[in-house]
């Protein structure tokens, strides 16, 4: 065995025995790279991207000479920015604190002074960078971070390009390092914007090179969806129109603007949410199988499916939008929208989104698709619905089935991710009464190891070239494509309608479905 190692070896065809490339469960590893955030001392840097990096390190996952190097105004040296990072860990990581790990990842922390039109400030981002080359083994694979406003990476784009940033030449031995960008939603705010800024990003970074984030996509429960399709052959033949009465996907939140209320107003529910996370849930349900799970297949089924998605008019009829105003919150009472710091009273932005639509093609043809968000709703929660027709005959007494309702299949993707299926089963006694009850499935009681956090899973997608999770170019723009004239529609006239905070929405939602012999699901 020893002498067929050798020779093996020897041919260069030796191999680890300990790692085989089809064993899926052995976790890839980042290789040598660096990655810049730009607007590292923004919320989402402290709260969700440094906690990532460490958890990503505390798990072995990132290659021994990983830096991290911070671009802000803020006056730091290296160690006052390794400061606020270990803070931002200690408080918001997953995993345990370890000394051990945070000494290591320590020392590739950098920090680089400037704001983003400062030339000198790009030019020590440059030597940092080579730098780190030389100390930390990064071989010129940098991920740039663009936590930032979609005003300033025009700017910041620019500077990358200009100091030979964003594209590597091949070193001697042939490689030539990589360079990525990630980008931050909203990726425009109608379909225009986004080819404008589509066009602006790919003029620096080729499309491959592009990663635009959705945090959405990196949750364990929405890859399930694929699971949950495609691995099992109990789902298939019912996962059409003809078994099929309707899809409902809901995102709501519990919450008010806060302190976002400058952000939120002339954005809407519909842009913050619809327009990327629902639309991306419903072309995860409604694709077709992929030929393999390879980036490219995966995509080019969402694009098909999000091709073949329309709007149902008329949209007074359709669609319905609220903002939400005072009242109670569990236990709290709360204040409307008009009377939160900094939104403007006659403002017609709305906090409650919803649309009808029909994805035209064989599978899904009739078969309505509601999408709803909004704030202040009676509880946070963001789930699936498929809702499958009634029996077309009952055997049994009208009285015996008053409490049936549809049979349903539930992905809840946030909080308590799992999965509910809610059928019709016979009450307990002498007599034939049928009453729905649910068959629950728990992630956090079928496994024992933990999902990791959205940001984790998409970071390391990133560092290692795996675009699996993240939107092309053509998602982005058909997604602004189904919600435009929904957006027109709604400028042209009319005011949102006005819902009490703690409730599911304004009654408009609720006429919406009643047209045709629907109700909204309470999840």
């Amino acid at each position: 065995m020893a002498g067929t190692a050798s020779t093996d070896q020897a041919a260069g065809l030796w191999h680890n025995p300990l790692r085989d490339e089809r064993d899926k469960r052995v976790p890839f590893i980042a290789g040598p790279c660096c990655m810049v955030i730009f607007g590292v001392t923004g919320d989402l840097s402290r709260k969700k991207l440094m906690p990532a990096i460490y958890d990503l390190a505390n798990q072995g996952l990132l290659p021994p000479g990983f830096a991290l190097v911070g671009f802000a105004r803020r006056n730091y040296a290296d160690e006052d920015f390794a400061s606020v990072v270990l803070e931002a860990v200690k408080k918001h990581a997953r995993t345990p604190f370890r000394q051990e790990v945070w000494d290591h990842l320590a020392e590739g922390v950098r920090f680089v002074q400037g704001s983003f039109d400062d030339d000198a400030a790009f030019a020590t981002l440059a030597d940092t960078l080579h730098n780190l080359d030389e100390t930390r083994g990064t071989g010129g694979n940098y991920a740039f971070y663009l936590s930032i406003p979609p005003n300033m990476f025009p700017v910041v784009l620019d500077q990358l390009s200009e100091h030979d940033l964003a594209k590597a030449e091949p070193e001697p031995d042939g490689y030539t390092p990589w360079r990525r960008v990630v980008i931050e939603k909203p990726f425009g705010h109608d379909l225009t914007s986004a080819k404008e800024l589509n066009a602006l990003v790919n003029r620096v970074f080729p499309e491959e090179q592009v990663f635009r984030i959705d945090h959405y996509l990196g949750k364990e429960t929405v890859q399930n969806i694929l699971a949950l399709r495609f691995a099992n052959e109990l789902f298939e033949p019912i996962w059409n129109a003809n078994y099929v009465d309707s899809v409902q996907i809901t995102m709501a939140e519990d919450i008010g603007l806060g302190g976002r209320a400058g952000y939120y107003d002339g954005i809407g529910a519909a842009r913050d949410v619809i327009q990327n996370h629902l639309l991306q849930l419903l072309a995860l349900t409604a694709m077709e199988e992929p030929t393999s799970f390879e980036p490219m297949q995966l995509t080019t089924e969402k694009i098909k499916a999000l091709s073949a998605t329309k709007l149902v008019a008329p949209l007074d009829e359709t669609t319905a939008r609220g903002q939400y105003t005072e009242g109670w919150q569990g236990s709290e009472h709360v204040v409307g929208l008009h009377q939160e710091e900094g939104f403007d009273p006659q403002s017609r932005t709305e906090t409650y989104a919803a649309i009808t639509l029909h994805v035209e093609n064989r599978r899904w043809a009739g078969v309505p698709f509601y999408l709803r968000t909004g704030k202040r709703l009676g509880r946070r929660v963001t789930e699936i619905a498929v809702v499958f027709k009634r029996a077309p005959h009952l055997p049994f007494d009208q009285t015996m089935t008053e409490e049936l309702g549809q049979n349903a299949l539930v992905i809840r993707v946030q909080p308590d991710e799992g999965i509910t299926l809610r059928f019709g089963s016979k009450v307990p006694g002498s007599g034939m009464e049928v009453r729905d009850v649910n068959m629950d499935f728990s992630y956090g009681e079928a496994f024992t190891e933990s999902s990791p956090e959205a940001y984790e899973r998409l970071i390391l997608d990133v560092l290692l070239g795996v675009p699996s999770l993240f939107p092309v170019n053509a998602e982005v723009e058909l997604s602004w494509r189904i919600l435009d004239p929904v957006l027109a529609h709604w400028a042209a006239g009319g005011k949102p309608e006005p819902y009490e905070a703690g409730t599911w929405g304004p009654t408009s939602a609720d006429e919406m479905l009643a047209r045709s012999g629907r109700e909204w699901r309470r999840p």
